[in-house]
């Protein structure tokens, strides 16, 4: 299919990279049907046109029981958003929430300016952030996931046919595809071809996992909401720089590094793509595989910002989508990061404060998981005779050494071992 022929909603219009001088001007528009905070959803997604080189210069909202089938919000409201994206000369309008296609060409219509909706936006996000080729494949598929619905509502051209009863002679063929049905099918074949894609990477993946398994590192994944700190914290605690950024969506694909906790015991931290509030269920599916890296963890660390009022109401959105991961079983922490920008007196004691900025806590994170992972090692006292000491490599790279002293009969260790290696060492213990 060519390339004119194929249905594109425009992502990159109004949605301009950071590095521009200015960010584009767009109006928020909500409809307020009481379902949830909606302050709090508007600020959210203020920070995501922000994250997105947008500004948010004014809002309208309606309150509202009964949506307007056709533009959600009422006909009063539309003429008053469209007073407001001339006055501002607002490059696009923002939707909090989903639109249905031709909600957006009505809105689109009314206003005047470009319309995307609150999944449109984060897609666009994920789009600019994604690195890997995972990371890009998912995005794309959640994007055709997202269009396939909503091709009919887009505008007549979808109703365009080809082929047809040209010719001469009085040629009399049927009337062919619609451009809409080839558009659909285009759609279905790439999303089928993008599944496969990330069958074979999710194969992949498997096998990193079972290596994992087999040399049995612990796995700690970092969960969360956007921008509570996740890629600061994993790399106070393990010293390997990846990109950090006070905005939501900063790092989208996975990181892994390999950390050493206090007791010797090697594991492998790895921080995860942060979450927000109403996350579209085909967002969360695109992007599952990535996610199981948290269902796959020996251990989850939950982190939360310390210094957000809101704290809480993120660490149930974290809880709302690990329990669809299967995650019940595995052992988890909650940990409140950003604690250099909080009222530490209104936390309890007992909780877990760390700031990855100034390192306060980190020790006491460090020392918890060792606790979490205790029946993981075993911590001995042994004599390693002089024709053995090929065993004292295994206990440095598969362990810790905490003394070492040459003998007459050997070579005293007092090491730390994992459990699965102890019956290398049971012969020689002191």
């Amino acid at each position: 299919m060519s390339e004119e022929n194929m249905i594109q909603l425009d992502l990159g219009t109004t949605a301009q990279k950071t590095t521009a001088a200015e960010k584009l001007p767009v109006v928020l528009l909500a409809l307020d049907q009481g379902k949830y905070d909606m302050p709090r959803s508007l600020d959210e997604l203020r920070a995501l046109a922000d994250a997105n080189g947008m500004q948010a210069v004014a809002e309208v909202v309606q309150k509202r029981q009964t949506p307007e089938a056709a533009t959600l919000l009422g006909e009063g409201k539309v003429a008053e958003a469209r007073l407001v994206c001339q006055n501002v000369r607002a490059a696009a309008a923002i939707f909090d929430g989903e639109l249905t296609g031709s909600q957006i060409r009505n809105l689109s219509a009314a206003l005047q300016v470009e319309v995307l909706d609150r999944t449109l936006l984060i897609l666009e996000i994920f789009r600019a952030r994604a690195t890997t080729n995972e990371g890009k494949l998912q995005t794309e598929l959640a994007t055709l996931r997202y269009q396939l619905p909503r091709l009919q509502g887009l505008g007549e051209s979808m109703s365009r046919q080809g082929g047809g009863g040209g010719g001469g002679g009085g040629a009399r063929r049927g009337a062919g595809e619609t451009k809409l049905e080839l558009d659909r099918r285009h759609l279905h074949h790439r999303i089928e071809h993008l599944e496969e894609k990330l069958k074979e990477l999710e194969k992949r993946r498997g096998e990193t996992r079972r290596a994992r398994k087999k040399n049995n590192v612990p796995v700690v994944a970092l969960v969360g909401y956007t921008n509570v700190g996740k890629s600061s914290l994993l790399n106070a605690l393990c010293g390997e720089q990846i990109f950090e950024a006070d905005m939501l969506f900063a790092t989208l694909d996975p990181t892994a590094r390999k950390l050493t906790l206090p007791s010797g015991l090697q594991i492998i931290l790895v921080d995860t793509v942060g979450f927000v509030s109403r996350l579209p269920h085909h967002l969360v599916e695109a992007f599952r595989s990535t996610l199981e890296e948290a269902a796959f963890a020996d251990v989850i660390i939950k982190v939360a910002d310390a210094g957000d009022e809101q704290a809480a109401e993120q660490l149930a959105v974290t809880d709302e989508v690990l329990s669809g991961l299967d995650c019940g079983d595995i052992p988890q922490l909650v940990v409140y990061n950003k604690c250099d920008t909080a009222n530490l007196s209104s936390f309890d004691p007992d909780i877990l404060l760390t700031s990855a900025k100034t390192g306060r806590g980190l020790p006491e994170l460090l020392a918890k998981l060792d606790d979490v992972l205790a029946h993981r090692v075993r911590t001995l006292e042994l004599v390693l005779p002089y024709d053995k000491l090929a065993l004292a490599d295994i206990l440095r790279s598969r362990g810790s050494v905490a003394a070492e002293e040459y003998r007459e009969d050997g070579v005293f260790y007092r090491a730390t071992v994992k459990i699965d290696d102890l019956h290398r060492f049971e012969p020689f213990l002191v």
